[in-house]
């Protein structure tokens, strides 16, 4: 049996947390590879377990009880073209020697496939590989992921890995099989029909503490800043009920109480899966809690929506607002405006959530964007009842916001991914520096009364 080996690379940044943070891409690769009966290991540089820690003298990473938690950190040195900034630079994730320990254990592979994130997080990517090709020379190790899609030529160059795979691994997954093993597969059913997918292969993690559900793929908004229409061009969604089996299945199975949701469309469309999907958690009786970090479409809320989103467990909501400003609102997508903001606020109180708990970004350091707009954007949030939440804007490749980022940043961008890290506020007016955003982080984090 052929063994294939999965990895989930290091985080290289100035700053990073585990916000129910899951590479699921690569736990369905596995299971799919399972399906075809090779033998699968996994590797997860970023793993928080206390039980790899006992015993080694190094601080145990702390973690909520809802999943969320901090990675172990290093502080490494900053690449060259960063080294100015006034920030730790560091490595998130386990240490390099448990790492190594953990590849001495393991037999070698016949092939590594290595996912990515962040297009700034490449030497993260690049120190793993480079783990492996120590310890195994001549294994074919091949990249995919979002950093592979959107920055495909720099991760041939850079990265280190034989091959770069860019767009969606379940398509490339029979091509990469058989130019390694020589070996045509017809894929399961399953791989375009998203209720047909098998779940992703959460028992090859050390520990699991929650569970992310795939709802959607793709997105139904095209707003200039995201790159969600590149990495899957069209909106599919999974039958809600089917869903609520995922939920049950892993609850049951695995004693499984916090589920994350990284679908920014989860409200989209009520009737086609939010609502009919908690009604159905009520119904079983699933008294769980559910975590929704990215920035949900505030748009459709409503006093049904609110009380069912309350009682069904929904205890973690984040909406993307992004800007007071309406001229910029229009520019970006469109997709929510102040009075929406206003409305859905209404109805979140009503349906019992309290002053505070509910998240709202703000994107900052848009190309253009001055600190009277994000001063604006604080108050009036904080005005209906929300906490802003300042979001650094990051420019993505491939975005309809790109070519302007290019022109507004001082930095090259283009050839150098780690100048599109959101934490250089690489875009910003020369008004908005570093220390004015601190200080406009600090009026964000004043906590509201009631």
């Amino acid at each position: 049996m052929k063994k294939i080996l999965l990895v989930n690379p290091w985080i290289h940044d100035f700053a990073a947390h585990d916000h129910w943070a899951k590479p699921m891409g690569l736990l369905y690769i596995a299971s799919f590879l399972r399906i075809l009966n090779y033998d699968v290991k996994y590797l997860d540089c970023l793993i928080s377990s206390d039980r790899l820690y006992v015993g080694s003298g190094l601080p145990i990473p702390k973690r909520k009880g809802d999943g969320r938690g901090a990675y172990h950190k290093e502080a490494i040195p900053k690449p060259r073209g960063v080294s100015e900034i006034r920030k730790r630079y560091r490595r998130y994730g386990c240490p390099p020697s448990l790492i190594d320990s953990m590849l001495s254990s393991m037999d070698e592979p016949d092939l590594v496939l290595v996912t990515s994130f962040m297009t700034y997080w490449y030497p993260g990517v690049a120190e793993a590989i480079e783990h492996i090709r120590t310890r195994w020379k001549k294994v074919p190790v091949i990249l995919g992921g979002v950093y592979a899609t959107l920055c495909t030529n720099h991760a041939k160059q850079h990265s280190g890995a034989d091959v770069v795979i860019p767009g969606d691994g379940l398509d490339a997954l029979p091509s990469i099989l058989e130019d390694v093993f020589g070996q045509r597969h017809v894929m399961p059913t399953g791989k375009n029909r998203l209720d047909d997918l098998p779940y992703p292969a959460f028992d090859l993690l050390p520990f699991l503490d929650q569970v992310p559900i795939l709802t959607s793929r793709g997105c139904p908004f095209r707003c200039t800043y995201c790159a969600s229409s590149r990495m899957e061009p069209f909106f599919r969604r999974r039958d809600p009920h089917a869903v609520v089996d995922e939920i049950a299945y892993w609850h049951t199975q695995h004693g499984i109480r916090n589920f994350s949701f990284y679908d920014d469309a989860l409200l989209v469309n009520p009737d086609e899966m939010i609502l009919p999907l908690a009604r159905e958690i009520i119904r079983r009786g699933l008294h769980l809690q559910f975590h929704c970090p990215n920035g949900l479409h505030l748009r459709e809320m409503n006093d049904e929506l609110g009380r069912l989103l309350f009682q069904s467990g929904f205890r973690t909501l984040r909406f993307g607002f992004e800007t007071v400003d309406e001229r910029r609102q229009r520019q970006t997508g469109g997709k929510t405006g102040s009075d929406d903001l206003k409305a859905a606020m209404e109805c979140l109180r009503k349906a019992g959530y309290r002053n505070g708990e509910i998240g709202i970004y703000l994107l900052c350091g848009l190309p253009g964007q001055g600190v009277r707009e994000i001063e604006e954007g604080i108050d009036f949030v904080r005005s209906c009842g929300a906490r802003p939440i300042l979001a650094e804007y990051s420019p993505i490749p491939g975005t309809a916001l790109w070519d302007e980022a290019v022109n507004a940043s001082p930095h090259p961008i283009v050839e150098e991914p780690l100048f599109q890290n959101n934490s250089l506020l690489p875009c910003a007016e020369k008004e908005l520096t570093l220390q004015v955003f601190r200080e406009l982080k600090r009026r964000a984090l004043v906590p509201l009364n009631g």
